[in-house]
């Protein structure tokens, strides 16, 4: 090799170990992002517009190349913004949306109706032919709606009965059978009208208002002609113990039923009461965008190979209902997730302060439409600007750890990929050790990475800040910048993500899915 390859190889390898994230700038862009003037990152509005000029703007300061073949930094996602109004009851009893429900369609139709469907209580709504578990029993559930209980079911290990038997589904990590994603996906292909999930607020891993907040306003599907596999005609959260009180006016036992379903031997109970829903929809097209750029791979073959970076752009606008001023009518959505834009940018900074690109590609992706169902994502991996089989690693990120240093790393998803082994050899490095979990894995933009056979790297934050933020600010009006973060976590958690895509970039051999991985290709 010749000398002055040599060196800038070697000084390429020492400046990834060590890349330098400024804090300030980092702020500086958080700030940026979660103003007022940004009002609130809608997909569709005058947001919308600030956002994308605002990260053009600054990938083209950075130099980065534009990531769509087409000669720009966008990539245009079609989108459908439906504003539900359901009328719904329950027997005789009539549920007002909001207070005791929630319910939305991905289908761009003006007008749904329900008329008589009965409800059928479907446990956990799990199909898990690796753990002998079968909620449905081959039931008939066709045109039915279908109450289901949220995460999975909690079985408990023989051996301790206090503790779960981590042989079972994940123990207390979360999996894929746990998630509401899953559980509506499972109501669609029984063929329900529509499925009702119990919220409970531990389990749920959100209070309720987070929900209401989430999907108690307009939603939005992909503006496409065929209807989304993953949805039935109605998906929708019940209140707790408004769900409480339909199973007593049913004559059966809320508590107890929830109890039984923590069987194998659990069958489908109808409930008797049949569910009378009609939902106007008033629709509009909304012309959203993902803004892509990259920094083309160095090396003749592996150039054609991508290690994808994503954060998502959106949050939830203004609600002018709520009391106040303007500025308490926005959800500013600073950690959720303006961090996570911030982040990205300063790592595509760090990766154009190499002297030399990475062997692989490096794209980075700013999605939209995360907060309405991980839409941005999902259009990427169907309609990919480059080959989804050619991408090798996902590292999305998601809401910065912006309260101080931690020493432990927390690996979403952490058990599924080889890509495990590269963060936790970065982790020791910095003194820390990964901790296992699938909190919020099945909930954001790595979700439909992986499920279309990427390999993905999800880091999340634990502790009691960021437990008061899940229960004070997330999905409010109250996510907004602080006086008293602290950036030394972020940074910390920033440099290994760089540095764990650079480690995949230049690797011979890219992650791979483990045996087992439910997304494994």
């Amino acid at each position: 090799m010749k000398p002055l390859l040599l060196t800038l190889l070697l000084a390429s390898t020492a400046h990834a170990a060590a890349p330098k994230i400024d804090s300030v700038a980092l702020l500086e862009q958080i700030g940026t992002l979660a103003s007022d003037e940004f009002e609130g990152r809608a997909p569709g509005t005058q947001g919308e517009v600030q956002t994308i000029e605002y990260l053009q703007q600054q990938f083209k300061k950075l130099g980065l190349a534009p990531g769509n073949p087409d000669g720009t930094y966008l990539q245009a996602v079609p989108l459908a913004g439906i504003s539900c109004h359901p009328l719904l009851s329950a027997g005789s009893t009539q549920l007002k949306f909001g207070d005791d429900y929630v319910a939305w369609t991905t289908r761009a139709l003006p007008q749904i109706e329900l008329n008589d469907s009965e409800l059928v209580f479907v446990g956990y709504g799990v199909q898990a032919p690796e753990f002998q578990w079968d909620d449905y029993k081959g039931a008939d559930l066709k045109g039915k709606t279908l109450v289901m209980l949220i995460n999975d079911p909690p079985v408990p290990d023989p051996r301790r009965p206090k503790q779960l038997d981590d042989k079972v589904f994940g123990g207390n990590n979360v999996t894929w059978y746990g998630r509401w994603n899953y559980k509506f996906e499972m109501a669609a292909r029984m063929g329900a009208a529509a499925a009702l999930i119990v919220h409970e607020p531990k389990a749920a891993g959100m209070p309720y208002d987070a929900v209401v907040n989430s999907w108690g306003r307009e939603n939005f599907a992909l503006n496409s002609k065929q209807f989304d596999p993953y949805f039935p005609a109605v998906a929708g959260w019940l209140q707790q113990e408004r769900a409480g009180e339909l199973f007593k006016a049913a004559g059966l036992d809320f508590k107890e039923l929830r109890q039984r379903a923590v069987s194998r031997d659990f069958k489908p109970v109808p409930l008797g009461i049949k569910l009378k829903l009609h939902m106007p929809n008033a629709i509009r097209e909304v012309a959203s965008h993902n803004v892509v750029a990259r920094i083309p791979g160095a090396d003749p073959q592996l150039k054609n190979e991508v290690v994808i970076y994503s954060a998502h752009w959106d949050h939830f606008g203004i609600d002018e209902t709520l009391p106040g001023p303007r500025t308490q009518q926005i959800f500013h959505g600073a950690v959720d997730n303006a961090s996570g834009v911030a982040a990205l940018l300063q790592i595509a900074r760090a990766y154009k302060a190499l002297p030399v690109a990475p062997k692989r590609t490096i794209l980075f992706i700013a999605t939209t439409a995360e907060e309405r169902g991980l839409l941005g994502a999902q259009y990427y991996v169907r309609h990919p600007l480059y080959p989804v089989s050619k991408t090798v690693l996902n590292l999305n990120i998601d809401s910065l750890n912006l309260w101080s240093r931690n020493r432990e790393v927390v690996l979403s998803g952490m058990g599924k990929s080889s890509a495990d082994e590269i963060v936790t050899a970065l982790a020791d490095k910095q003194g820390r050790t990964v901790k296992p979990s699938n909190d919020s894995y099945y909930r954001g933009d790595q979700l439909e990475f992986a499920r279309a056979g990427v390999p993905t790297i999800y880091l999340r934050n634990s502790g009691a800040k960021m437990q008061d933020y899940m229960a004070r600010q997330y999905h409010t009006v109250n996510d907004v910048v602080q006086a008293n973060w602290n950036t030394s976590g972020a940074v910390e958690d920033i440099t290994l993500l760089f540095q764990a895509g650079y480690q995949a970039a230049q690797a011979k051999e890219p992650p791979i899915w483990k045996t087992g991985a439910e997304f494994r290709r």
